[in-house]
């Protein structure tokens, strides 16, 4: 390449930056955390998919005159694209040291951060609506949030926060005046924060856009010159098609969405980059109304641009006099605008253009439906081409496009359509029609065959029955199709059209009247299958029990005071472990891992990774100083792969380089020979079939099940498969290894639930005693129990890397690389058989649970939580559970939220279903009856003392309104055929402790300083739950001091050691009264100095005692003291209870679903602090939402996870909460047997989300019986719309028959 390099220049925050070798494959993230140390912008995802990595880009157009506000992806953002714009972060728009932004304030305040890694993204994305947008509507803010994710709060505080920034107001307010009766009395719904604490908003204190970059600069070619890549920024279209000429293999790039995953994932090099974003003919959007009547669409113009310009023109449509003829032609903007809502996030659409790639298709308004999928299409430009424009021309009437994905925010099509018709003149007969469909092929498709059936013919039933036929015949697709949901994908090619005729069918009927010609209209029952999704405005109530007035004001306990680091996280200042500064002489580790599932390693070839510039190392088992066995239970895994691997992504090595690019390219370039091995195990039924169990295997019985049978009016046997979950913690797994350079000692900054088993397995490694190794944890950015015991494979490599280079190593995987190797929640697979009488009561059940645990056993033995939950809330008198923990070859699975009480107590409504529908009985009557009572012993004989569920039972009956609400759902029903309502009230009764009995103990270190000033430490790590806030709560109120005068720094093994996981939502009962425990220690110490000094304060008692040599510093520990695991002996110090009542709405004909109303009613004892209570529930609840009808694992059958990242693997996002969301903690039920009579409240409410997933059951019963379908039927979790709409079973489906197992290989298969 020519050597000329030019300077990039920009400006970051309003400070200029010029950068004089910029390197083109470096992204704006890397540079402002690496060279800015700017890292209030975080890594999530690296494709664009998460959003915590959003920043603001502003850019003068001078064509438009105007300064455009976008928010980007800083991940995917390429730091040469950036030249004459101006940069805006987190970092630079408020801080707590100087003063806030009102965008930061608003959601720490609102209670709208948790772990926090996220919220600085939140921020950005509202910010840069606010510079757009001084005052948007609800609408616009849930549309500027579609990029974005956070998987801990449940998103209602975030929108309630955002709503109040401009005039847009959400029903919080209002319904939070009104009142809710519970217990026959009248509770006011209860502030979580006060709004008239709230800064305004100001627009005029914005940072300036910097003058220089409006002024006209010259018109030249720019070329920035890197390692591997050349980046050339042509100024005009002709200097363009020259270049393409030259570097006829040259990728153009304009917002790098697609060729940055190709470059990042796909391990593809491209050496020269064309960027045109800057040539004027390729930024301009052409509208005429003469001749052609088409608008022209120039090369760069971005998808949000092409968003407003379509909009612009729609409504310029409905002033104009003649808008009755328009509307004939603009259906086509219309469709290409309900598609543009739903393509991506509002940070990909500002980027992303249409024209770089376009798929080989045959329709101009396809081309742009398509796009999402342009990544698998063909193109049909040769290679020194480019495409100019594009025409979307005015079409006439009856037009329709659709898109089905599994969620409706920023997610990729399982099938996309386009279908337009013409009729003759004054009638119904079909002129032209063209139906095209994405997702059925490599390439758009029309249904040629099927459009030429339908020429000539009425459009009525005999026709819609011809082309369904039809399209089932021509729609084909092999059942081993790769994406999978072959009979799903064929059966919406169908629905999707049966909507279009209803669509065409309604309007037709409309223009034919007016001409005087009749003709017959949509029968009004099957009129909403016309209608398009709506995204609503969601409400929501509060309520919880206020702290009664004239209480002392130190005493914070009971108050819903913010999250400690919350206004840290708003701003970016909080610390996490990659935030740390680089040392000066650090490097960067990348895993090397294995693509076989089960094989032996034959050879290992470094040569070209070492090859790679900046490469140190590569570290294998060979460099392991101490034992390379490891494990958090029993050391059955190791740290590197020797001679055999088990899974895909098993870690055989690492390579250690100067920067991160360097050591991963270096990792991509290890060559491992394998020696396949047979069988690989990939399933449950592999296992079952193999019979490949851990050991031991365990159950559960009480009375006498055989004779429970005979007793039984009936008997029924079911099957149910509950999928894994993946974590997905915003924070990835991150390790930074220090060596100390004497006797062995390593210092680690650790992402982690758990110290003392990293610092212990960190010491095993490296062959010193554990007080040479010091764990530090300063905060995670989510956990959830992936980071419990899975963060220590990362650990031990970092470790073992920095002790053989003997310098610091750091590593922060991404997205893809933690979902593959880390594992998430066990998937259940459980079979029973239920005795039960005809009015539903269930007299015995036998029930087998088999859970996949993977290639390891880690914390499975745990998991068997699942058999102390079989029952759930319901009291079975002959009961019997098994439990088989599966052995396979796929990534060791873990802990997760609840541990596998959620899959034991989904199984366990699945049969309490299944008998409702068998008895023709209401589901909650049939629940109502076989609950607990007061007194009654579990399966496991623990008695059930202060059991409020019943409680809580007839609240959330209340609270929901929920005889009312069944009466209108049942109305819902019969007077819609292709949408259906349904509705569920489920229980929860969830057991506190850990089950392994040495686990469940605490300690804490409490230092006074001499000026008065208190420092607490403790065994709990902190990862967004509150831990910390809670804990502080706890001191301020036994020491009797302010919150102000107390500080955590971090967890750490040198101040409490020997700490229990974080885990089991136990943390703030064993931590809460090891710190009670120490600050009476202290507080005796004191009294003395008190007594001498009554009137004195805080500071005058502790500095007597200082003066008078007394210690102020006291170590706390605390245990629980009775119970074992699997013996006589009770296994949970107390349960909590919960109930949930959920109503839904699917759609019959794809199986999507809406989540129409929700009310919790959780007992979380005297809560600590009712906002982070409430978040926990609402954050557990959406957790379990994901679970249980959205998030899906997707294994091929070798064991190659497909789900690595937020492209395919979708968590619940802003538009899946409830529209109505009510959430009450029970009043008056103190918890004797905990910290200040609170309850533990982190697990409990996940499960709740099942009331969503039974209530879609209950509106697929009412589908299936319009087919004549009654009784029970299998769903398994996740109830995704394939599962929906394949169970809601009618004419097209019966189409679409799957392929009988065993004739083919499918693409995925259910672990």
């Amino acid at each position: 390449y020519p050597c000329l390099r030019d300077d990039l220049v920009f400006f970051v925050n309003g400070k200029k930056i010029t950068e004089k070798n910029a390197e083109p494959e470096i992204t704006l993230l890397t540079y402002l955390r690496r060279s800015l140390g700017l890292t209030g912008t975080k890594l999530g995802c690296a494709e664009g998919g998460c959003g915590a990595c959003t920043v603001m880009v502003s850019k003068y157009h001078p064509h438009q005159n105007r300064i455009i506000h976008h928010a980007v992806n800083a991940c995917l953002a390429p730091l040469c694209s950036l030249h004459h714009c101006a940069v805006t972060t987190v970092d630079g728009i408020g801080s707590v040291a100087s003063k806030l932004h009102p965008v930061q304030e608003r959601i720490a305040k609102a209670h709208g951060s948790q772990c926090g890694f996220c919220t600085p993204g939140i921020v950005m994305s509202m910010y840069a609506l606010l510079r757009n947008n001084p005052r948007p509507s609800m609408h616009d803010i849930q549309e500027a949030f579609q990029g974005n994710l956070c998987r801990c709060t449940g998103y209602r505080p975030i929108l309630e926060g955002t709503s109040m920034q401009g005039r847009c107001e959400t029903d919080q307010q209002q319904l939070r005046a009104k009142k809710s009766k519970t217990d026959n009395t009248t509770l006011q719904a209860q502030k979580l924060y006060d709004q008239s604490e709230f800064m305004p908003l100001d627009p005029t204190q914005e940072i300036i856009f910097p003058p220089e970059l409006m002024v006209k600069q010259p018109q030249r070619e720019l070329r920035f010159v890197g390692e591997r890549v050349l980046w050339i920024q042509p100024y005009s279209l002709k200097e363009l098609l020259e270049l393409k000429a030259t570097y006829p293999n040259a990728k153009l790039v304009v917002g790098n969405t697609e060729v940055g995953i190709e470059m990042k994932f796909k391990n593809l090099l491209y050496p020269v980059i064309l960027a045109p974003a800057y040539i004027p003919e390729l930024n301009i959007i052409q509208h005429t109304q003469d001749g052609k009547r088409v608008i022209y669409l120039k090369g760069c113009f971005c998808l949000s641009m092409l968003f407003d310009g379509l909009k612009q023109i729609l409504f310029v449509s409905t002033i104009h006099s003649n808008f009755i003829e328009l509307e004939v032609y603009t259906e086509v903007f219309e469709a290409v605008l309900e598609q543009l809502r739903w393509f991506a996030g509002q940070q990909i659409r500002n980027v992303a253009v249409c024209f770089v790639s376009l798929p080989e298709v045959k329709n101009s308004f396809i081309e742009v439906n398509g796009l999402e999928n342009d990544c698998h299409l063909k193109t049909i430009l040769k290679s020194e081409e480019i495409l100019l424009s594009i025409e979307i021309p005015y079409t006439r009437k009856y037009f329709s496009a659709f898109k089905q994905s599994p969620r409706k925010e920023d997610d990729i099509a399982i099938v996309t359509c386009g279908m337009n018709v013409l009729f003759k003149e004054k009638s119904n007969i079909v002129q032209s029609i063209r139906i095209s469909y994405g997702g059925m092929a490599p390439v758009t498709v029309l249904a040629t065959a099927t459009c030429n059936r339908l020429l000539n013919r009425q459009w009525n039933e005999e026709l819609l029955e011809q082309a369904c036929t039809s399209l089932a015949e021509e729609m084909s697709l092999s059942p081993s199709a790769p994406g999978g949901m072959v009979t799903y994908r064929r059966t919406l090619t169908i629905s999707l059209f049966y909507k279009f005729f209803l669509t065409v069918q309604h309007k037709l009927a409309l223009d034919l009247r007016m001409e005087g010609v009749t003709v017959e209209d949509v029968r009004p029952e099957y009129a909403t299958a016309t209608e398009l999704f709506q995204l609503d405005s969601p409400s929501s109530v509060q309520l919880y029990q206020a702290v009664p007035p004239g209480h002392n004001n130190d005493d914070v306990v009971g108050h819903p005071i913010m999250h400690l680091s919350a206004l840290k996280h708003a701003t970016g200042e909080a610390i996490y472990c990659d935030d740390i500064p680089c040392y000066e002489n650090e490097l960067h580790l990348a895993l090397v891992t294995s693509i076989k599932a089960q094989a032996l390693i034959k050879s290992i070839d470094t040569s070209d990774a070492m090859a790679v510039p900046g490469v140190v190392a590569f570290i294998s088992a060979k460099d392991i100083p101490g034992s390379n066995l490891t494990g958090p239970v029993v050391y059955d895994e190791t740290v590197f792969a020797d001679d055999k691997v088990t899974c895909v992504g098993h870690i055989v090595g690492a390579i250690v380089a100067d920067t991160q690019a360097h050591a991963q390219r270096a990792a991509k370039d290890v060559k491992i020979s394998y020696e396949e091995l047979q069988p690989v195990i990939v399933t449950i039924q592999d296992a079952i079939a193999n019979k490949s169990f851990y050991q031991p295997v365990r159950s559960i019985e009480r009375g006498d099940v055989a004779q429970g049978f005979k007793d039984s009016d009936h008997i029924l046997h079911g099957k149910m498969h509950i999928g894994g979950q993946e974590q997905f913690y915003l924070e990835t797994n991150c390790t930074l290894a220090v060596p100390r350079g004497e006797d062995g000692e390593m210092e680690l900054f650790v992402s982690t639930q758990s110290a003392s088993k990293t610092q212990a397995l960190v010491a095993k490694a490296l062959g010193v005693p554990a007080n040479r190794v010091v764990c530090r944890v300063k905060r995670m950015g989510g956990g959830f129990g992936g980071k419990e015991s899975r963060s220590t494979i990362l650990s031990t490599v970092v470790a073992v890397a920095a002790h053989t280079v003997k310098r610091p190593v750091r590593c922060m995987l991404d997205r893809d690389e933690d979902m593959l190797v880390t594992g998430g929640r066990h998937p259940f697979f459980g079979h029973y058989k239920v005795g039960y009488m005809n009015n539903g009561r269930v007299m015995a059940l036998d029930v087998t649970f088999y859970s996949n645990a993977g290639n390891s056993l880690d914390l499975s033995l745990s998991v068997s939580r699942a058999l102390f939950h079989m029952d759930n809330s319901y009291n079975i008198p002959n009961i019997h559970g098994t439990g088989y923990m599966c052995k396979t070859n796929l990534p060791s699975n873990s802990a997760f939220r609840g541990f596998g009480g959620p899959q034991g107590m989904m199984i366990a409504e699945s049969w309490m279903s299944d008998v409702a529908l068998s008895c023709g009985l209401p589901a909650e009557e049939v629940r109502r009856m076989n609950m607990y009572k007061e007194g009654d012993f579990t399966p496991f004989n623990q008695r059930l003392d202060q059991f409020t569920i019943d409680r809580c039972w007839e609240e959330c009956m209340q609270l929901s309104d929920f005889n009312k609400r069944k009466e209108a759902v049942e109305q819902y029903n019969r007077q819609h055929r292709w949408t259906k309502r349904g509705l569920s009230i489920i229980p929860t009764k969830f057991g506190i402790s850990f089950t392994a009995v040495f686990l469940n103990q605490a300690g804490a270190l409490v230092h006074v300083y001499s000026d008065g000033s208190v420092l607490l430490t403790h065994g709990g790590t902190e990862m967004g739950q509150g831990l910390h806030t809670k804990m502080v709560q706890v001191a301020s109120k036994t020491l009797g001091i302010p919150c102000s005068k107390i500080h955590i720094t971090e967890t750490s093994t040198n101040t409490v050691p020997n700490t229990s996981p974080t885990a089991a939502s136990a943390s703030s009962d064993l931590n809460g009264m090891a710190i009670y425990n120490a600050c009476q220690t202290l507080l005796q110490r004191l009294q003395p100095y008190k007594d001498k000094n009554p009137k004195g304060c805080w500071e005058d008692w502790v500095k007597a005692a200082y003066f008078d040599r007394v210690n102020l510093s006291a170590n706390g520990f605390y245990k629980y003291v009775y119970f074992s695991m699997f013996s006589e002996l009770q296994p949970f110090n107390y349960f909590s209870y919960g109930v949930a009542v959920s109503e839904v709405e699917i759609d019959c004909l794809t199986g999507s679903h809406k989540n129409l109303h929700t009310s919790i009613v959780m007992d979380v004892g005297k809560s600590l602090n009712p906002a982070l209570d409430i978040g926990q529930v609402e954050g557990g609840f959406m957790q379990g939402l994901g679970l249980f009808t959205l998030e899906e694992l997707r294994y091929s059958p070798d064991g190659y996870l497909y789900t690595r990242g937020p492209g395919m693997y979708k968590i619940p996002s802003f538009g899946d909460i409830p529209i109505e969301l009510k959430v009450s903690l029970l009043r008056d039920t103190p918890n004797e047997k905990a910290i200040f009579s609170s309850k533990a409240v982190g697990e409990p409410p996940l499960f709740l989300a099942a009331s969503v997933f039974y209530a879609i059951k209950d509106a697929i019963i009412a589908a299936r019986a319009e087919s004549g379908l009654t009784g029970p039927f299998r769903l398994d979790s996740p109830a995704t719309p394939e599962r929906i709409r394949n169970a809601c079973e009618d004419k097209f489906t019966k189409l679409c028959p799957p392929a009988d197992p065993g004739t083919f290989t499918p693409w995925a298969v259910q672990v």
